[in-house]
């Protein structure tokens, strides 16, 4: 399944701080350099979805804050969201 994020490199915590755009907003910590926030939103969505960190591509945005995941999951969007707002 594919899911639209926007992620806030830099942050002091990862988590779920909300709604970009109509985008799950998720701020991430690490540096947005060397490939540092896109390996650490793989890692916490793994973490939170409780999937192998395989199972979470990112399938378009490597260089921009709004990404596209590609989750190997039978999650929908709305139970991903609802994930992300329980435990990020």
């Amino acid at each position: 399944m594919k899911l639209d994020i926007y992620v806030q490199p830099g942050a002091k915590k990862s988590g779920f701080t909300g709604d970009h755009g109509g985008r799950p907003k998720i701020k991430i910590a690490a540096p947005p350099s060397d490939g540092a926030a896109n390996e650490e939103i793989l890692r916490f969505m793994a973490e939170i979805l409780r999937i192998p960190k395989a199972g979470v591509k990112i399938a378009a945005g490597r260089a921009s804050r709004m990404k596209t995941l590609e989750i190997e999951t039978d999650m929908d969007a709305e139970e991903i969201l609802t994930l992300l707002k329980e435990k990020g």
